[in-house]
C-alpha cells in the first residue's frame, strides 16, 4: 500500500483567521501602558543652555527603576564629578522621577549626565546627554561605547537565558509526556536521560544567570561574576530572589524526577501506579508552576498594567510552551531511540499539544495587547517586528503539527495484519512492536539472525572472551534488525520526519522568544519616542531656551549627522541662536554652509531667513534673531555638506 503525506484541512485556516481577527480587535482597542523603563524627560533637557547652574539634575522614567548611589553621574567639561552623589526620590503618584544634587559654584561649560539603572522588569538601561551652563564648551568626557547588557557578558547572559527556557521546557514537558501520554516511557533509558538533562541544563543556566547578573547590570566585566559583594547585592534584588527561588524549586523537581524514574517506573500493581501517578501529577504541576512563576515575578509580566492578571497568564503561557515543545522533544527522542512507542501515546500527546496551542493562542493574544498596544507599534518597533516573526513561526509550527496529527491518526488505525490473538498492548503500538521487545536498545534479544546468531560454539564455552564477543555481535545484530523494522514502517517514518521538522522550528521559535523577553516592548518604545518628540519642541518659558535635535542625511560622503539647535531665551523679541552639527558618533562635523528660516504658517509670517556665522568646527551662531509674535513656529534648517549635497529639515516649536 502506498502511503501519501496528509494535507492540511480547512480547520487550520479557520483557526488562523480567527486568531488574526482577535489580535486585530485587541490591538485596535488597546490603551497605553507602562513596562520596560525608558527615559521620558529630564531637567535640564538634553542640549539645553541655561543661564545659571541648576541645583540638581532630574530624570523622569516611564516606570519604576532600581537606583543605586552611582546611578546618575554628572561630569564637568574636564570629566570630574560635578554631583554630590546623593540620589533623591522625587516620585509622586504615577510619575517616576529621581534627581541628584549638583555642587555649588560650577563654572560655565558643557556638562555630561550619564545614567544607568535597572527597570522593574529586570533589564538594564542606560544613557547620556549634555547640557551647558552659560555657553557650550568643548568637553573631554568620553563615555564607553558598550551598551548595558552588551559585550561578552551580554552574550553569555543571553545564552544562559535561552538554555534556561529550553531546560524548563524539556524538564516539565518531558515529565508531563511520561505521566499523561506514555507511562511505560518512565523505564526507557533515552527518555530518562533527556528529562534529566533538561533538569541539569535549567539548574546550570540558573546558576550562570545568578553569577552573571552583577556584571550584566553593572560594569560589564566578566571577572565581576565572582565578586562576592556584587553577588550579595544581586541576591537582595527582585531578580536575585527569583533566581534563588528557582534553584530551591529545582531541588523539589529533582525529587520528582527521582520518584518518576525510580519508584514509579518499578511499580507493577495498577492501583499503586495510578495513585503514585496522581501524586506526581499534582506535585509536579505545583513545582512547574512555581518555576514558571520565577520568570513572571521578575520580568515583563510583573510591571505595567494588570500585573495581577498578567503574571498568572504568563505562567500559563510558559506551562503550555513546555507541555508542547518539551513533550515534542521527548516524542522525537522516543521515535528515534526507543525500541518501541505506543500508538496510543502518540495520540494522547496529539491531544495535549492541541490543548497547549489553544492556551498559547489565548495567553499570547493577551500578552501581545499588553506589550504592543497598537498597530503602529506592531510594525514600527523592534519588539513588534520580532513578535510578527514569532507569530509566523508559530503558524508554521501549527501547520507542521497538523501534519503530525494526521500521521498520528494513520497510526491509530488498526493494522490490517492485526489478529484477535494479538495482545492489546501490541495492537496499540507502532508496527515495529509486532513482536515483544526489551525496553533498552542495548538489551539482548532471545533470538538473533545473521553471523554469530546460532548456538554458542563449543570452544566459546571455554573461552569467556570469545563468549563476550559473540554476545556483543548478537546484540548489535538484534539492534540493527529492530532499527530496520522501525524504519520500514512508512507511518512511523512520516511521523518522525514531521516531528523532527517541528523540533527544528521550535528551536528557532525559542530563540526569538528569548530575544523578545529582553527587548523593550513596542508600546514603551513608542511612548519614549513621543516623550522625546515633545521634549524637543516644548512650550518655551522665560529664561528657558528652545532646544531641538534634527537628524539629517544629505546622501553624500560624510553626509549623515545631527543638528542641535538652541534658541535662547526662546520667546518673542531678540534671541541668541546656537547650532551644533555633529556626526552620528557625537563628534563635531564641519560643513560648508548652514541656513535657518523661521515660519509662522498660522499667521502667514515668514519665512524669516537667518544666516548664522561659523564660530568653530561644528558650531554656528547668530545673535539678535527676532521672533515678532508668539505661536507655533516652524524652524527649517538647510545643511550643505558638499558642493552638490544638501538637505532641509524642519521642526515645529511653540514660542511663548
Amino acid at each position: 500500500m502506498t502511503t501519501t503525506a496528509p494535507r492540511l484541512g480547512t480547520a487550520l485556516a479557520r483557526l488562523l483567521v480567527l486568531a488574526a481577527a482577535l489580535l486585530g480587535t485587541l490591538l485596535a482597542g488597546a490603551a497605553p501602558a507602562s513596562a520596560h523603563a525608558a527615559l521620558t524627560g529630564s531637567d535640564p533637557k538634553d542640549g539645553a543652555v541655561v543661564a545659571t547652574a541648576p541645583k540638581e539634575v532630574n530624570l523622569t522614567f516611564s516606570e519604576q527603576v532600581a537606583m543605586s548611589p552611582d546611578s546618575i553621574r554628572v561630569l564637568d567639561p574636564a570629566g570630574r564629578r560635578a554631583d554630590t552623589g546623593e540620589i533623591r526620590d522625587l516620585c509622586s503618584g504615577s510619575v517616576v522621577r529621581y534627581g541628584v544634587g549638583l555642587r555649588a559654584g560650577l563654572p560655565d561649560g558643557t556638562y555630561t549626565v550619564a545614567w544607568q539603572t535597572v527597570s522593574a522588569d529586570s533589564h538594564p538601561i542606560a544613557g547620556a546627554f549634555t547640557f551647558s551652563i552659560g555657553a557650550p564648551s568643548t568637553t573631554s568626557v568620553a563615555l564607553p561605547d558598550r551598551t548595558p547588557g552588551g559585550g561578552i557578558v551580554g552574550v553569555l547572559y543571553g545564552i544562559a537565558r535561552y538554555l534556561s527556557y529550553a531546560g524548563f521546557a524539556v524538564l516539565v514537558g518531558g515529565g508531563a509526556f511520561v505521566l499523561a501520554c506514555w507511562p511505560r516511557g518512565a523505564s526507557v533509558r533515552p527518555v530518562q536521560q533527556t528529562v534529566v538533562r533538561g533538569w541539569l541544563t535549567l539548574t546550570g543556566a540558573t546558576l550562570a544567570l545568578l553569577l552573571l547578573r552583577n556584571p550584566y547590570t553593572g560594569s560589564g566585566e566578566l571577572s565581576d561574576a565572582f565578586d562576592l559583594a556584587g553577588l550579595k547585592a544581586v541576591l537582595e534584588t527582585k531578580t536575585g530572589a527569583a533566581l534563588t527561588s528557582r534553584l530551591l524549586l529545582l531541588g523539589a523537581a529533582a525529587l520528582f524526577v527521582a520518584v518518576l524514574f525510580g519508584a514509579y517506573a518499578r511499580r507493577t500493581d495498577p492501583k499503586e501506579k495510578k495513585d503514585l501517578a496522581f501524586g506526581l501529577g499534582l506535585g509536579g504541576t505545583v513545582v512547574a508552576a512555581g518555576i514558571a512563576g520565577t520568570w513572571a515575578l521578575a520580568e515583563h509580566a510583573s510591571t505595567g498594567i494588570q500585573p495581577g492578571i498578567a503574571m498568572p497568564v504568563d505562567i500559563l503561557h510558559l506551562l503550555a510552551v513546555a507541555a508542547w515543545l518539551g513533550g515534542l522533544t521527548v516524542l522525537l527522542v522516543a521515535l528515534y531511540r526507543a525500541p518501541s512507542l505506543d500508538r496510543r501515546a502518540v495520540a494522547r500527546f496529539s491531544t495535549v499539544a492541541l490543548g497547549s496551542v489553544t492556551v498559547l493562542a489565548a495567553t499570547g493574544l493577551y500578552q501581545s495587547w499588553r506589550q504592543v498596544g497598537s498597530w503602529s507599534a506592531l510594525t514600527g518597533t523592534r519588539y513588534g517586528q520580532l513578535l510578527l516573526v514569532k507569530v509566523g513561526l508559530v503558524a508554521v509550527l501549527v501547520g507542521i503539527a497538523w501534519i503530525s496529527r494526521r500521521w498520528t491518526r494513520r497510526l491509530a488505525d488498526p493494522a490490517p495484519a492485526a489478529t484477535a490473538a494479538d495482545e492489546p498492548e501490541a495492537s496499540g503500538a507502532l508496527a515495529a512492536e509486532a513482536k515483544p521487545e526489551p525496553e533498552d536498545e542495548g538489551s539482548l534479544e532471545p533470538e538473533a539472525e545473521g553471523a554469530g546468531a546460532g548456538a554458542v560454539e563449543p570452544e566459546a564455552e571455554a573461552d569467556p572472551e570469545r563468549a563476550a564477543q559473540l554476545a556483543r555481535q548478537r546484540a548489535a545484530v538484534a539492534t540493527a534488525r529492530r532499527k530496520r523494522e522501525r524504519d520500514a514502517d512508512p507511518e512511523r517514518a512520516g511521523l518522525r520526519r514531521s516531528v523532527l521538522t517541528e523540533a527544528a522550528v521550535a528551536v528557532v521559535l525559542l530563540a526569538v522568544t528569548t530575544i523578545l523577553t529582553s527587548t523593550e516592548p513596542g508600546r514603551t518604545e513608542e511612548e519614549a519616542g513621543r516623550a522625546g518628540t515633545a521634549s524637543s519642541g516644548p512650550a518655551a518659558v522665560p529664561d528657558r531656551p528652545v532646544d531641538i535635535r534634527l537628524p539629517f542625511d544629505t546622501g553624500g560622503v560624510d553626509g549623515k549627522g545631527v543638528v542641535r539647535l538652541s534658541l535662547d531665551p526662546g520667546r518673542t523679541g531678540a534671541n541668541a541662536l546656537h547650532i551644533f552639527v555633529e556626526r552620528p558618533n557625537g563628534k563635531p562635523l564641519d560643513v560648508p554652509e548652514i541656513k535657518v528660516a523661521l515660519t509662522l504658517e498660522a499667521k502667514d509670517v515668514g519665512p524669516l531667513p537667518v544666516a548664522p556665522d561659523r564660530i568653530q568646527t561644528g558650531h554656528w551662531s547668530a545673535s539678535g534673531v527676532q521672533i515678532p509674535m508668539p505661536g507655533d513656529w516652524k524652524i527649517q534648517v538647510t545643511v550643505r555638506t558638499s558642493d552638490i549635497d544638501q538637505t532641509t529639515i524642519d521642526k515645529n516649536v511653540k514660542i511663548g
